[in-house]
């Protein structure tokens, strides 16, 4: 079974623990190039991963996870090259290698600037969220972080006014950014922002857009999981949606120690309620892996079969799993990318 997975923090983990040697071949991390290639897949989306509140310079640290990306794809050249475009993932795919398609998890990287987007595309930018957990130039979080836990003010948050201001979706300026970054050919992601923001992004879109690695609220009262309504707006924009694998957001119930576990039957359910609302075609998958704790019966990207076997267990058949497991992403990628 092909896998497309649509979020990964990765890089960004390889870029922390650098001194320590790791690399995206052979790492303890949920994934690595050989992981990969034993469960079969076709792309990964991977994720450079800023935290406002940990960071004096976004930008800056950007750059610096970027050049870990470009490093790890010059030395891995055998088995993984990067894809910009649909046509690069099928020219990939025939040389025998896989794809690995850059997004960015934070847009305030990109300074509300256009000329600063026009260089995140050019950079290889080809996703890109509105925000992580905290407010920004471009709009709300779904779940924001607490104000105390920022090292760093950002400085534009002088305009923005932070947590204080009265508008909880996007600003004027991410609504431009939005109609720039579709002009572009950068997909606009949906995770991690308000629902007002993303009922915002169903109002202004001209094109499909995604949230690459969220959940269904009705089945897990968290701010970061879609209602059913948002579901179907984001269905009905021909959107895509990744299920995300970690615990909290598959289950509102801790375990006897307090640990939320990620069990596959609880993926398979969102999956389920997410086909049941919005349509088969509009899930793929966003695992989140190595951006989320190790409480996880599928214990890495290796063990894939797992779900594939869930599915199968649900009463999902053999096509509709390879919907879900990568042709819908490719589908919708053919469409914008």
């Amino acid at each position: 079974m092909k896998i497309i997975d649509l979020h990964c923090d990765t890089i960004s983990r390889i870029y922390q623990e650098r001194k320590q040697g790791m690399n995206l071949r052979n790492n303890p991390f949920q994934v690595d190039l050989m992981k990969m290639k034993t469960s079969g897949y076709l792309l990964q989306n991977f994720a450079i991963f800023i935290d406002l509140g940990e960071t004096a310079n976004p930008y800056e640290t950007f750059q610096r996870q970027l050049k870990v990306f470009q490093e790890e794809m010059r030395k891995n050249s055998d088995l993984i090259a990067p894809a910009a475009t649909y046509s690069d993932i099928l020219a990939n795919e025939a040389q025998g290698r896989m794809s690995a398609l850059l997004t960015l998890e934070e847009g305030e990287v990109c300074q509300c600037r256009i000329d600063t987007l026009h260089e995140l595309y050019r950079l290889g930018i080809r996703m890109m969220t509105f925000t992580w957990n905290y407010p920004n130039c471009l709009g709300f979080p779904g779940e924001p972080a607490p104000f105390a836990n920022l090292k760093y003010i950002p400085a534009n948050w002088r305009r923005t006014a932070g947590y204080s201001r009265k508008e909880k979706g996007l600003t004027r300026r991410g609504i431009e950014i939005l109609e720039e970054m579709e002009h572009l050919g950068i997909i606009p992601d949906v995770s991690h922002l308000s629902e007002e923001g993303i009922r915002d992004v169903c109002r202004f879109a001209k094109k499909p857009f995604c949230a690459s690695h969220s959940n269904a609220r009705s089945l897990c009262h968290r701010g970061r999981n879609l209602p059913d309504g948002l579901i179907r707006g984001i269905a009905q924009h021909g959107g895509i949606i990744g299920v995300n694998y970690y615990g909290p957001f598959l289950s509102d119930t801790p375990d006897t120690q307090g640990h939320y576990m990620s069990r596959v039957k609880d993926i398979a359910l969102h999956i389920q309620h997410i086909a049941d609302k919005g349509g088969i075609s509009c899930i793929g998958l966003g695992s989140d892996f190595d951006g989320i704790d190790n409480h996880l019966e599928l214990k890495d990207c290796s063990k894939m079969e797992l779900l594939e076997r869930e599915l199968k267990n649900c009463g999902f058949h053999e096509s509709e799993i390879e919907q879900i497991f990568y042709k819908n992403v490719l589908s919708f990628y053919q469409e914008v990318l």
